[in-house]
């Protein structure tokens, strides 16, 4: 048995990427931020994920990072994996925040392809590698966004990666490229965890030997995403289908602006935050705000009354 075989196999299923709450004043709100963790937990969540993506990283300063990383590993308390993001597109941030995440006790750590400045492939191989050897005993996995960092990691830098850095243990691939993520497998090795950040793609990666997923439509309904994972686990190919396609309108609607707008506007809708975002992020249009809330109805119990799907 490997070093890390035993955390590769708790870190399977839906982890949660949580969204990061503010009050009017755009300070954090950790009390809504608390019940959102206890809720996804409850609701059979596998993993919990802060200061990734749909936790607006970009928009708080580091010592915030820490504090939000902070607070959801207490909160957490060991229920559930605890995977935060700790990725920059500055290399120096990346390795404190990641020995942050490494000192505080997290299970892993979700590392960005850094966004904006374009780098090669060799110096993303540089940048990955020197993180993973100053935390050699933290799983982490990359994050390949390239819609929104400019940057696709290739397949051979993750392979190279995978190999020559013990603890570089998956990847969470929001790439739309079908084959890309295939060919992740065949040259990572078919232990490699593989998790789709792509809400269609779901169920397709778990065909494929997929881990799991981290998914941004778990904020909403963080039941029916841990769902579709615990069905094709146990064999239930049907129902795992069949909830990919239930929450394809969902999914359709939370993307039509960038996240975590849309998430916001939708949890504001059903009471869970207050629905705001620090700018250069901002709320979805009123017209597309109502258009969330008619599709949200079919999914879940708004206040002031709904039909459940």
């Amino acid at each position: 048995m490997t070093k890390f075989a035993e955390v590769k196999q708790r870190l399977r299923g839906s982890i949660a990427p949580i969204i990061t709450p503010f009050h009017e004043d755009e300070s954090i709100d950790f009390e809504s931020f608390k019940k959102l963790i206890h809720w996804h937990i409850e609701s059979g969540s596998h993993g919990i994920s802060v200061t990734g993506t749909t936790g607006e990283p970009s928009s708080l300063t580091i010592d915030e990072r820490i504090k939000v990383m902070e607070v959801a590993k207490e909160t957490i308390n060991g229920r559930v994996p605890f995977v935060p993001g700790t990725g920059s597109t500055n290399h120096q941030e990346t390795l404190y925040l990641t020995k942050k995440a490494e000192e505080m006790g997290a299970d892993a750590a979700l590392i960005i392809v850094p966004y904006y400045n374009k780098p090669s492939q060799h110096a993303l191989y540089k940048h990955f590698k020197l993180v993973a050897d100053s935390v050699p005993d933290l799983p982490l996995i990359v994050y390949n966004i390239p819609g929104r960092t400019g940057t696709n990691m290739h397949v051979e830098t993750l392979a190279k990666l995978s190999k020559d850095c013990p603890n570089i243990i998956g990847v969470k691939e929001s790439n739309k490229d079908f084959e890309h993520v295939n060919r992740v497998l065949l040259n990572c090795g078919r232990d490699f965890l593989l998790y789709s950040g792509i809400e269609l793609l779901c169920y397709p990666m778990l065909a494929i030997g997929g881990a799991g997923h981290i998914s941004a439509t778990a904020n909403i309904v963080p039941d029916k995403v841990a769902a579709i994972y615990d069905a094709w686990k146990n064999g239930d190919v049907e129902q795992s289908q069949n909830l990919h396609y239930e929450l394809m309108e969902l999914n359709d609607v939370l993307f039509k602006d960038t996240n975590p707008a849309p998430l916001k506007a939708a949890l504001g809708q059903m009471g869970k935050i207050k629905p705001v975002l620090r700018l250069p992020m901002d709320l979805p249009t009123k017209s597309l705000q109502d258009e969330i809330a008619e599709v949200l109805k079919q999914y879940v119990e708004l206040p002031g009354g709904v039909v459940q799907k």
